[in-house]
C-alpha cells in the first residue's frame, strides 16, 4: 500500500503496522518518535497501530549539535 514516510512516497506491505515501518526504516530503533496523521504514537502502541493507505508518517530522530 502507499503511504507518506517523512514526506516522500513509500511503499509498504499490506496490514504492516507502526512497529514494522520503524523496523525496516530505522534498525536500532531506541531513540526515534512515530507521528501518523500529526498524532504521535506512543511507543508502547507502535505493535497495535496498523497503517493505511493515504497515511502521512514522520519517523524523528533527535540530533545534537551546537
Amino acid at each position: 500500500m502507499q503511504l507518506t514516510v517523512n514526506g516522500e512516497a513509500a511503499e509498504v506491505a499490506d496490514g504492516a503496522t507502526v512497529a514494522d515501518l520503524v523496523a525496516a526504516r530505522a534498525p536500532g530503533h531506541d531513540r526515534v518518535a512515530v507521528a501518523r496523521n500529526g498524532d504521535v504514537v506512543p511507543r508502547s502502541g507502535w505493535a497495535q497501530t496498523p497503517l493505511a493507505a493515504g497515511d502521512a508518517v514522520e519517523v524523528l530522530a533527535p540530533t545534537a549539535g551546537g
